[in-house]
């Protein structure tokens, strides 16, 4: 029965546990090679360090295209974000960009429908964040830069590949591994039981 009750705790608090995480806001760089015809997503993460300290949030998106000749032009405003409002700025990327980023403005990240050969370039992701304290409401602005390449297929990653496979591997472990876990798990709750009923009688 000791055996038992340690069991149902065990579970119990791997289960308040559970509940009880929250997602965790990690900053990662943006992809930076897209396949034309293909969407990509242009990532932008800038991570509240407070939680419950409110904050008013805007975005802005620029793009400096690159010519043939390496040569870069005018850095354009292409989209932008504000008040729960997305809209796109610039002709080009008309009915082609679509905000992707969350609720929590954390995450301000948006995406190019039907990627083409004028899509790269320098793109630049802008964050401005006011925060709330009362009377007192300090601003700040976070910027995030990166380069766009523009390939006619996607190039294949060993790296990617390695780690697909090695993830594949590790869970078939862990599975294998709950499996046993269980079956052991079992045989002593019923052993348990057994003895506690044969010295009952």
């Amino acid at each position: 029965m000791l055996t038992l009750y340690r069991a149902h705790l065990q579970t119990l608090v791997l289960f308040f546990l559970f509940h009880l995480s929250k997602p965790v806001c990690v900053e990662v760089p943006s992809d930076t090679e897209a396949v034309l015809g293909d969407f990509m997503r242009l990532t932008c993460i800038s991570c509240m360090p407070r939680e419950e300290v409110k904050a008013k949030t805007s975005v802005d998106w620029y793009f400096t295209p690159k010519s043939e000749n390496n040569s870069t032009n005018d850095k354009l405003h292409i989209f932008r974000f504000e008040n729960e409002k997305p809209s796109v700025v610039d002709e080009h990327f008309s009915n082609r960009l679509v905000w992707n980023g969350s609720h929590d403005m954390q995450d301000v990240s948006i995406r190019i429908q039907n990627v083409t050969d004028s899509d790269r370039g320098f793109y630049q992701c802008l964050i401005h964040r006011t925060f709330e304290f009362g009377f007192f409401t300090p601003t700040f602005s976070t910027e995030k830069n990166f380069t766009l390449d523009v390939k006619k297929k996607a190039s294949t990653d060993a790296a990617a590949i390695y780690s697909q496979i090695m993830m594949y591997v590790l869970l078939v472990f862990l599975t294998f591994w709950l499996l046993v876990e269980m079956v052991y798990c079992y045989r002593k709750i019923s052993k348990s039981d057994e003895q506690a009923q044969d010295t009952a009688y």
